[in-house]
């Protein structure tokens, strides 16, 4: 494996691929294992407090509520999704297709993302998107086919795989929030570019979606304020 800048050696020790991250002592073992591999992470693991777990639904009704929270507030998030929620069954790509614009409007959706849950469900249909396929899959096959639906980027792709399927080692590297935390960590002067982010990550394989979560909870210390993508019901 290739070392990016900023990237410690990795320790020799057990650093095994979990299935799927599913509970808070999945988080535990890797925060473990992330500071052997890295030990510049052990004062970020003290200073980060609770790193909470945040699985949300897999499956269509998980993918619409990750595009929701993208870009607007927790709050905002929730309530948008619970008004759509409550009108239509947002499991069922059927439903989403058939439901009249006014739904999506009643909810607070922007344009931007209602054109995006159409192009999912309208995937679905047709074939092109098969979301039980996704969650067989490696995560660079995975993101791979979610963000060829179009309005669906790297970070809603890559945040999918992470709160929704449990995947162990993917790293949202074009998350503000995770590069300021990184960069605090670090103390790299300046925030890294998501190339940069993605280069420094790969020292944290194969726990990278643990690491993403210790560093939004580290996010939380310095700023105060929470920047992880929302959970529904937390």
């Amino acid at each position: 494996m290739t070392r990016g800048f900023g990237q410690p050696a990795a320790a020799n020790v057990d650093a095994s691929l979990p299935a799927r991250i599913e509970s808070e002592a999945d988080i535990a073992a890797a925060l473990v294992a992330l500071q052997h591999l890295d030990p510049r992470l052990r004062p970020v693991v003290a200073a980060a407090g609770e790193v909470p777990l945040r699985r949300n639904p897999p499956g269509l009704k998980g993918l619409v509520f990750t595009m929701i929270g993208q870009q607007v507030s927790r709050a905002s998030a929730m309530a948008i999704f619970e008004r759509l929620d409550a009108s239509l069954d947002v499991t069922d790509h059927h439903a989403i297709l058939a439901a009249p614009d006014t739904v999506f409007r009643a909810a607070g959706l922007s344009r931007a993302k209602h054109k995006t849950i159409l192009a999912v469900a309208a995937s679905i249909l047709s074939g092109e998107l098969d979301l039980s396929r996704v969650a067989s899959s490696s995560s660079e096959e995975a993101v791979a086919e979610l963000v060829r639906v179009p309005g669906i980027g790297p970070w809603t792709a890559e945040s999918y795989l992470l709160f929704c399927l449990g995947h162990p080692d993917v790293f949202p590297a074009g998350d503000l929030a995770l590069q300021v935390a990184v960069a605090a960590a670090f103390d790299l002067g300046e925030r890294p570019s998501a190339r940069a982010l993605k280069e420094i990550a790969l020292g944290w394989a194969p726990h990278r979606a643990t690491a993403a979560r210790l560093f939004w909870a580290y996010y939380r210390t310095l700023t105060r304020r929470e920047a992880a993508p929302v959970g529904i019901g937390s």
